[in-house]
């Protein structure tokens, strides 16, 4: 290959970035070439700094603030950068070498801090809204708070869940009292499962119409760090946990996901798609980045 070439495919592999809402950090994997042995992850030495990645085997300093990675090696094209729930991942190509990844990590140092802090803000919220599945509980369900409460003696079969949907709002749950949290969990969780694909099917059929497009498979997800995926085949897949929003934000995701369908990219023709269904769809965006669902 020519140096010239060579110099012109680096720069190209530098620039190319992966920054999706929806995107999650791909499963680390042992790299394909030898790489240097994988860094220790002490705790970080800033209060307020970035968390290592627990699969972290690079380092690199920015802005005074040590940073661990996970780095894998694949078959891409490009470097592709991911800030997830455990940190910053980054793929890139077998021949592409250490010291441009490097550069291309110290390149784009302000957004990964940036998003690092997002990640971190975010995890303290989620641990913030962790539900106590117990009598008396409150949880979300379209946008609006229900309260639990366990009727293991009033007809109900064991594990049995029904709304009452006048105020104030109640799941009546078929176990007793001093149910184990776990049997609670799973009998409320279950239930919300089955209304997700109720109201996820409805709306995917709803905004399908309205793009024209055809969803061939929908499937629920419990990723950690995405909201829903799309795949050129047709098959949707919706993060379960989005029956907590209100009907809005459902919405959102589900035409950002349809929209996919069309363009299958986040070019400013795709979120033209989106804004054609969903004409305020930024504050949908925000409301998921700024709210955690329960665990």
């Amino acid at each position: 290959m020519k140096p010239g070439l060579v110099q012109q495919l680096r720069r190209r592999f530098v620039d190319a970035l992966q920054r999706s809402l929806f995107d999650e950090p791909a499963p680390f994997v042992a790299p394909v070439q030898p790489e240097p042995a994988p860094v220790s992850a002490p705790q970080p030495t800033m209060v307020h700094g970035p968390l290592p990645h627990p699969c972290a085997n690079r380092r690199t300093r920015i802005d005074g603030v040590d940073v661990l990675y996970a780095l894998r090696r694949t078959r891409r094209r490009t470097i592709g950068f991911v800030v997830g729930a455990e940190g910053l991942a980054v793929s890139a190509p077998k021949w592409v070498t250490l010291r441009d990844i490097d550069a291309a990590v110290a390149g784009k140092g302000r957004w990964i801090l940036a998003k690092l802090a997002e990640q971190r803000e975010r995890s303290l919220r989620t641990d913030a809204a962790r539900m106590v599945w117990a009598d008396g509980a409150q949880l979300h369900y379209l946008g609006r708070p229900v309260t639990l409460q366990l009727d293991g003696r009033h007809g109900l079969a064991e594990g049995e869940v029904v709304l009452d949907d006048t105020e104030p709002r109640a799941l009546h749950v078929g176990l007793p009292s001093g149910a184990a949290e776990a049997r609670v969990r799973d009998a409320v969780q279950s239930w919300l499962q089955r209304e997700a694909r109720r109201v996820f099917a409805e709306r995917a059929a709803y905004f399908a119409a309205r793009l024209g497009v055809r969803v061939t498979r929908l499937s629920l997800s419990s990723a950690q760090t995405r909201w829903g995926s799309a795949s050129a085949s047709g098959a949707v897949r919706l993060h379960w946990k989005l029956i907590h929003h209100a009907l809005p934000t459902i919405d959102y995701v589900v035409a950002h996901e349809l929209a996919h369908l069309r363009e299958m990219n986040h070019s400013a023709r795709f979120w033209d798609v989106v804004r054609s269904v969903v004409p305020d769809y930024e504050e949908a965006r925000k409301t998921l980045r700024d709210e955690a669902a329960p665990r």
